[in-house]
């Protein structure tokens, strides 16, 4: 138990039984076991508020990780990824069919710049600064078809 040998149990009981006396003996012993009950009660009581006060911690981590989830923003995650400096997002929200403005000279304060001279515009209709994918070639069928497959058709 504490370390104790058989001989110091029994020199404990005969001191005991010396200083005590047969007749309130067995009183004491009650009231030992007694109080070794109560704290070994204690101790477990201890012990499950100690355990559910760990389970309380771990919920509210799982909590804050469900939270963390809950509000990760995949879509902005990925543009940061996929295009951190817009130029992406800009091409997409321009009207591929607007001519495209010419660039301005601008000019700095130790060494002027002298900015071309722009041409005329044409008198004809703008000219797209792409071709749209609508006007452009339709890919071409390939070289080796399975049997019983068709060639792609062109979209209109």
């Amino acid at each position: 138990m504490f370390d104790f040998a058989w001989s110091e149990f029994a020199l404990v009981g005969v001191v005991a039984l010396i200083l005590i006396g047969p007749k309130d003996l067995p009183v004491a012993v009650k009231a030992i076991t007694d109080m070794i009950k109560k704290a070994r009660r204690m101790a477990a009581e201890f012990q499950t508020h100690v355990d559910e006060m760990v389970r309380e911690a771990d919920l509210h981590e799982v909590r804050d990780q469900l939270n963390e989830l809950r509000n990760f923003d995949i879509k902005g995650e990925l543009e940061k990824a996929v295009d951190p400096d817009g130029t992406l997002r800009q091409t997409f929200t321009e009207n591929p069919l607007e001519p495209s403005p010419a660039p301005v000279a601008v000019e700095t304060a130790a060494e002027p710049v002298i900015a071309a001279p722009v041409p005329e515009e044409p008198t004809g209709p703008p000219v797209p600064a792409f071709i749209p994918p609508q006007i452009a070639r339709p890919p071409a069928a390939p070289a080796f078809m399975p049997p019983g497959a068709q060639a792609p058709r062109p979209r209109v």
